[in-house]
């Protein structure tokens, strides 16, 4: 607290003497006091407490009221929620109301050991006697006040809103409160309590229903709706409906006054920044980089390679050494001289030399002589693939069968880069062919490869369905619903057939398998790799890819259907998108009349409670009286105060609803307090600041003689 303001505050509580009343509108959301005869309360807070501990030093603290939240990151508050001394609009934690007195006192600038001056404070209607006797002890024996006055709030407003002339001496007061609504019926100026009645409906229902509703559907949001910050959503953008139905109609259709009564909520969000082109100095610089990274390479890529020339050359020397002490070994020596070497034969020697000469080659980067590419086409290369096997030994023999084994291989690496030449000349055949279809009819090539894309995709699709039930349909075109031999192809039914048929033979105890030839057919017959499955893509599959690359060329508006099944690769699964404006804004549309619907439908919140019209019908039939001006006079004069009757739209809600339990034609009025907020603590600053206030207090004298006793008894008299 600044130095100056404790001054200027403890100026003010001297100039008072000690006969100005401290007037206290304790309300459940807000705590008001101020002095007697005065306008405006003095201070004014929220009626809660914290005790959060500081992050640095671990002390725990008492905090009153709703500071700035800049100084409450200071403390940890997830361990200590806001609290109040309220339960249903009754104070029954002491602990709590004391720090509240104390902080209202200190800001009032009363900051002595007792508080001389009579206090008049607010208290809801028929306030049970232990909570208005603890209130007493607490202001007697804690503050030593020197007298006290209880009155309720709702009273003060209708009395204060009598004298401007809003209201009658006869009528109504509804208050929709914070946690509770009362309704005070008035005859001649006095409140009769026994017609009172009360539903456990007000204010905080109505904010904690909208904080729940935009949880619900703004989830990722969930931290910026705070108790603050939905209270003030409700107070400026909520509404009550005149027809309910007719007004959720109205946005379930979604027509445009729906849309004008929408209200947006935009959240703090900062666009990407935009990515500006690279300057030329950037560009010099990365490009300096990446020549420096480049030369690093190519001096690794040259150290490497010569090392690989060097590794060679001592190969190619070992080797020719060899085949010269070779020559100098007779023939049926050679298998010993070999035996250390690794090497079996003189063939396989030359073999690996032509193997590293043309290894040399090609890192020196020297371009293959036209002998060398025909040897590698000749059968020189295989040298013993058509030599009889009669003519050569063991170890030839041996290495015949790799030779073989090489020899197939190559050709079929030969046979299958041939095959993909023809297949690409024949693709660049057709592109031609549709390059020159297209030119001449732009519009019409189009639509052409739309359709046979299209056909194409059907084709493909009915092809995999076939082939998952096993070339059958269950009539709908879906798979399901067949057995496993349905599931099987024509060559896999075969299979099974052949092993079925061997194993029936054998079991008619004929084990003569395999004593024909014909019989070891069966293994190739049997063999999976004659499945036409494992093919590869057929001729459709391959024209679609093709279509579909030619549309991605020839037509930007074209997406190509998505492959379903897990094959589908990660790339092209959806990616998220990134956040715009529109992903930080909350839209208020049916949220702003649904909420403070409750007011006159708990059961919306599951309340089994009276709305407002209904609690004001109850009110009237409790005073038993079968007067019909009576009821006239109080339905023409109903006054609607507290904070929770700002909503626009209620005045009229509520006339309509009270209308539909009065007999037709009865007089009507509803009118809002000039403040409903205010009025209370203006109405009982003017009692206080009446000559006939201190015959309505009892001292503190009273209150040791006569105890708890005589305050069950005591009633503020408001005709003063």
């Amino acid at each position: 607290m600044p130095f100056v303001s404790q001054i200027k505050r403890q100026t003010d509580y001297n100039l008072y003497s000690s006969t100005t009343p401290i007037v206290i509108d304790n309300g459940a959301s807000n705590f008001r006091i101020g002095w007697a005869g005065e306008n405006d309360p003095r201070v004014i807070f929220r009626n809660i407490v914290q005790r959060p501990r500081h992050k640095t030093t671990g002390e725990t603290v008492s905090i009153v009221g709703d500071h700035d939240t800049t100084l409450l990151k200071y403390f940890d508050c997830s361990r200590s929620g806001p609290r109040s001394a309220f339960d249903s609009n009754v104070v029954y934690q002491f602990e709590i109301m004391e720090y509240i007195l104390d902080f209202g006192f200190d800001r009032l600038g009363a900051n002595g050991s007792e508080i001389d001056h009579p206090v008049l404070i607010t208290e809801c209607i028929l306030n049970p006697v232990q909570s208005r006797s603890k209130m007493a002890e607490l202001l007697f024996e804690t503050y030593g006040v020197p007298s006290v006055a209880f009155g309720v709030d709702a009273a003060f407003s209708y009395k204060y809103n009598q004298q401007h002339g809003i209201c009658d001496k006869d009528g109504l007061a509804i208050c929709p409160g914070f946690t509770t609504t009362h309704v005070i019926p008035f005859i001649d100026g006095e409140p009769v309590y026994k017609g009172c009645s009360r539903t456990n409906i007000g204010g905080y229902h109505v904010t904690d229903y909208l904080k729940q509703l935009l949880s619900l559907k703004y989830p990722h949001h969930m931290a910026r709706f705070t108790w603050e910050k939905v209270e003030d959503l409700k107070m400026e953008h909520c509404y009550v409906a005149t027809d309910y139905a007719s007004e959720a109609r109205l946005f379930q259709k979604g027509t445009k006054e729906a849309e004008e009564k929408t209200r947006c909520w935009q959240l703090p969000w900062v666009p990407p920044p935009v990515e500006e082109p690279p300057s030329e100095e950037e560009i010099a610089r990365k490009a300096a980089i990446k020549e420096r990274q480049g030369q690093r390479l190519r001096e690794m890529a040259e150290a490497k390679r010569s090392t690989r020339i060097n590794e060679l050359e001592n190969q190619l020397r070992g080797l020719e050494f060899l085949l010269q002490q070779l020559e100098q070994v007779e023939e049926s020596e050679i298998p010993y001289f070999l035996k250390d070497t690794g090497y079996v034969s003189r063939q396989e020697i030359e073999t690996a030399l032509a193997k590293a000469t043309q290894s040399l080659r090609k890192v020196k980067g020297e371009p293959k002589g036209e002998q060398a590419e025909v040897e590698e086409k000749t059968d020189e290369k295989y040298p013993l693939v058509n030599i009889p096997d009669n003519m050569l030994t063991q170890d030839q023999l041996r290495e015949k069968r790799r030779q073989m084994f090489l020899k197939t291989t190559s050709d079929g690496r030969q046979r299958a880069k041939q095959k993909r030449v023809e297949e690409d000349l024949e693709r660049e055949r057709k592109n031609q062919l549709d390059e020159q279809k297209r030119l001449e009819n732009p519009e019409l090539y189009l639509g052409e490869m739309r359709t046979k894309y299209k056909e194409l995709c059907e084709k493909v699709e009915q092809r995999k369905r076939l082939k998952t039930n096993g070339n059958h349909s269950n009539g709908n075109g879906m798979s399901g619903g067949v057995g496993r031999g349905e599931r099987l192809n024509a060559a896999q039914r075969e299979r099974m057939r052949l092993l079925t048929t061997a194993a029936f033979d054998r079991g008619k105890g004929e084990d003569n398998f395999g004593a024909k030839d014909e019989d070891w057919q069966l293994y190739k017959l049997m063999s999976k790799d004659n499945d036409d499955d494992d093919e590869g893509p057929d001729e459709d599959e391959t024209e679609l890819a093709r279509v579909s690359s030619r549309l991605q060329e020839i037509d930007p508006t074209f997406v190509p259907k998505p492959e379903s099944g897990p094959s589908q690769s990660a790339a092209d699964m959806p990616r998220s998108r990134p956040l715009t404006k529109e992903d930080f804004q909350i839209l208020l549309g049916v949220e702003r009349f649904r909420c403070p619907e409750i007011l006159f439908h708990p059961n919306l919140v599951g309340i089994d409670q009276t709305g407002l019209d209904e609690t004001a019908g109850v009110s009237m039939r409790r005073l038993s009286s079968k007067d019909q001006v009576l009821e006239e006079r109080l339905t023409n004069s109903i006054l609607m105060t507290g904070g929770s009757c700002l909503y626009p739209g209620l005045s009229e809600r509520l006339e309509a609803g009270i209308r539909m339990i009065r007999p037709c034609g009865s007089p009507i009025k509803v009118v809002r307090a000039l403040d409903p907020v205010l009025d209370a603590w203006r109405g009982a600053s003017l009692y206080a600041a009446a000559v006939q206030f201190p015959q309505q207090t009892f001292s503190r004298m009273d209150y040791f003689e006569k105890g708890e006793d005589w305050l069950r008894g005591y009633q503020f008299q408001y005709n003063l």
